[in-house]
């Protein structure tokens, strides 16, 4: 039984190890989109990718939370107007970054997403 134990602890470790040793390289290239960047997890979530280098395109409800996101950032930060609950707002916005991305794809960043690590 303790044999067991010490492989699944073992492995678990193991696991953990492999998880961590895994980073994105070429990370001034990436792009990334998130929504809801006025306030909360998004603001918070695109600051910190901002500073680590990513080029980020934040989409915010209003312009006075796009204007107090810029003035924190680099100029590696973009913003523009998303009204999700607005058809015509999705299409313009989608439209805006495939003009600023081009052929490179994007990671898209919900605000209503939970993160929970597995390690």
């Amino acid at each position: 039984m303790w044999l067991y134990l010490a492989a699944l602890v073992g492995l678990y470790y193991l696991v953990r190890w492999h998880r961590e040793r895994q980073v994105v390289s070429h990370l001034r290239d990436k792009y990334v989109l998130i929504t809801g960047c006025d306030s909360g997890f998004g603001n918070l979530l695109a600051r910190q990718l901002d500073m680590r280098g990513l080029r980020v395109l934040a989409a915010c409800l209003t312009e006075k939370g796009a204007e107090e996101l810029r003035a924190q950032t680099s100029d590696r930060l973009e913003t523009v107007s998303l009204d999700v609950t607005r058809t015509e707002s999705i299409s313009a916005a989608a439209q805006w970054v495939k003009e600023r991305v081009g052929d490179r794809g994007t990671t898209q960043i919900p605000d209503v997403c939970l993160c929970f690590p597995l390690c």
